[in-house]
């Protein structure tokens, strides 16, 4: 039986791969950091998973040596990493890992220019793809949104990424707060409109090997983060406009390209957080990844899940029905709260019930 080893098991989106890669019949080892989680993490207590803890943390000098080390236990495993920090490990050490493990990881470089927000912005604009205006200086009309270059390496939380400015003194203050982390911000018109994304899998040529769309239906903070409830879509035209932006820098790997209107914004170069969307819809990513990284022959197939098909993340949706509340917007506040017996639960599983019930306790821990 063939090994998928998956690194930070504390992300919930480990639990979906775990079930996605345990079903295809591969043997799965979710490994986490000791240093990097308080508790043990949901996943470790999925039927589908083996969970491994690897002493010290993902920053650690011999973070590198201590993977490999438990890579090398089986013999050469596939190799998923979920979280940030050890695909840029891995990343950064390619030809090592490779004579471990079998992956699909891009190069420092290509995942430097992503992570990026002006690079992804300069790259869309020289490939003629759609993307919102920039200010240098003050801004000639508002609302305008203020962002840092990467606002996860500065290690800011979802709702801190972004400042919306409806006027000049709201764009004075909000760049005096954000100039405190990046001393030039990224200034840019506001795009109306729901937040989409298309989410993608690249082949060891960038070539195209699985694709998903999504709409974003709620969100928390109800200003912009996170999504908590979504819904499956398909757009030919964003597809091929994600693909050719990551084409164009070779990436490799998983990622999604975020939209808004039409208008690209940015690209998460890994694993995402509506990652368990791609599982829940049947769209096969986990499965691909696995076969492509090994070698095998993966065709692409345009559209292959349900349209229309929502999913949310039951605490955070109901913490965004709420907030949908607090600003005053009480129908959009009903809508949500009703989609709790209309909408399934991401993580949910009647086969895998106890990472589930583990992953409601962390949550409420934390």
């Amino acid at each position: 039986m063939k090994t998928v080893v998956i690194t930070d098991g504390k992300y919930r989106s480990a639990i979906a791969v775990a079930r996605a890669l345990g079903r295809a019949g591969y043997r799965v080892v979710v490994t986490q950091t000791r240093a990097d989680a308080d508790i043990e993490p949901p996943v470790f207590s999925s039927r589908f998973a083996e969970g491994r803890w690897i002493e010290g943390g993902c920053g650690d000098p011999d973070y590198a040596d201590r993977l490999l080390a438990l890579l090398a236990e089986f013999g050469r495993p596939v190799l998923l990493c979920v979280g940030a920090a050890s695909l840029q490990v891995v990343s950064a050490q390619r030809e090592r890992f490779s004579a471990a493990a079998d992956f699909l990881i891009a190069a420092p470089k290509t995942l430097a220019l992503l992570n990026d927000k002006q690079a992804v912005h300069e790259r869309a604009q020289a490939l003629g793809l759609p993307v919102p205006e920039e200010f240098a200086g003050l801004p000639p009309r508002y609302p305008v949104v203020l962002k840092p270059h990467c606002g996860e390496a500065l290690g800011l939380k979802a709702a801190q990424r972004y400042a919306i400015a409806k006027n000049e003194a709201e764009y004075r203050a909000a760049l005096a707060a954000m100039q405190r982390c990046d001393p030039q911000p990224i200034v840019q018109e506001y795009i109306s409109g729901d937040g989409r994304g298309v989410s993608v899998l690249m082949g060891k040529h960038s070539e195209l090997l699985a694709a998903i769309g999504h709409r974003r239906i709620r969100e928390y903070p109800y200003t912009g983060g996170p999504s908590t409830c979504c819904v499956t879509e398909y757009d030919e035209g964003r597809v091929t406009q994600a693909a050719r932006l990551l084409q164009s820098v070779g990436f490799v790997g998983l990622a999604m390209v975020e939209f808004k209107g039409d208008r690209i914004l940015e690209v998460n170069p890994r694993v995402w957080g509506t990652f368990p969307l791609t599982v829940f819809a049947g769209a096969g990513f986990c499965e691909a990844y696995a076969a492509a990284a090994r070698g095998e022959a993966v065709e692409y197939a345009p559209c292959n899940y349900p349209v229309g098909l929502k999913m949310r993340y039951l605490v955070n949706d109901l913490a965004a029905d709420f907030d949908l509340l607090r600003h005053g917007k009480p129908g959009a506040c009903l809508s949500g709260l009703l989609d709790v017996f209309r909408v399934k639960e991401a993580l949910y599983d009647p086969e895998d019930k106890a990472a589930y019930r583990s992953y409601l306790r962390s949550y409420f821990k934390r």
